[in-house]
């Protein structure tokens, strides 16, 4: 495999990730849709550290710290989401516009 196929398919995750965060009223699929555009970029750094002019494990490395990123961002998202459910019994973005303590 080259690393055009990487990027192409890096391409295609992140445009359907990108349009599923707009376009998507259910909060849970927007939460879904930025986890795919991250793993967009995870596979866009695994591919550029293998395929790179200097290939390291430096890509490798920031794919690991993003991925970290990632799940502690799913977990505060998944907790605020099950908060403002329990207040509002809906999951739709346009009816969670107020944070109140």
């Amino acid at each position: 495999m080259t690393v055009h196929a990487f990027l192409l398919l890096a391409a295609a995750l992140f445009a359907l990730g990108f349009f599923g965060a707009l376009s998507k009223r259910n909060t849970v699929i927007v939460l879904i849709s930025i986890e795919l555009m991250l793993n967009a970029v995870n596979l866009n750094l695994v591919a550029f550290s293998k395929f790179g002019v200097n290939p390291a494990i430096t890509g490798q490395i920031f794919s690991l710290f993003s991925i970290t990123v990632a799940a502690a961002e799913a977990a505060v998202g998944l907790a605020i989401l099950i908060a403002l459910y329990r207040n509002k019994a809906t999951v739709q973005v346009e009816d969670m516009n107020e944070m109140k303590g």
